[in-house]
């Protein structure tokens, strides 16, 4: 016996219906440089695959209005960044070595790098 009015038997899910404008925000993250397409799509709560398909026919479309719609909604132009200022690099490299309860500090001077990575390969081997 059902209790509960709206609640739709044993029947198929219904598929997600995704505007335009959303497709075309997801298409334009996705094209930007250095970003994963599986990361934007599980940002948007979306399965990667599906996310990819939406690229695909926007390229067949030769960048189609889901790019372009998506690049008209964001405003572009210079941000300027407030950088700190740059710190003196280290003078020394500094190395912490632990193994059980025994602890080891070793300070080498930066300008003998090469001779700390190869006394660091010896120690490890």
């Amino acid at each position: 016996m059902h209790t509960i009015p709206n609640e739709v038997g044993a029947g198929r899910r219904r598929r997600r219906e995704h505007s335009a404008e959303f497709k075309a925000q997801v298409v334009a993250a996705c094209s930007a440089p250095g970003v994963s397409n599986a990361a934007v799509a599980m940002a948007h709560g979306l399965n990667p695959n599906l996310a990819r398909r939406w690229v695909r026919e926007a390229e067949r479309r030769g960048g189609g209005a889901l790019v372009k719609a998506a690049n008209s909604a964001v405003p572009t132009g210079f941000v300027p960044v407030q950088l700190p200022p740059a710190q003196a690099a280290p003078a020394d490299i500094r190395i912490e070595l632990r193994r059980g309860p025994t602890a080891i500090n070793v300070s080498w001077p930066c300008t003998a790098a090469s001779q700390c990575a190869a006394w660091m390969r010896e120690l490890l081997r």
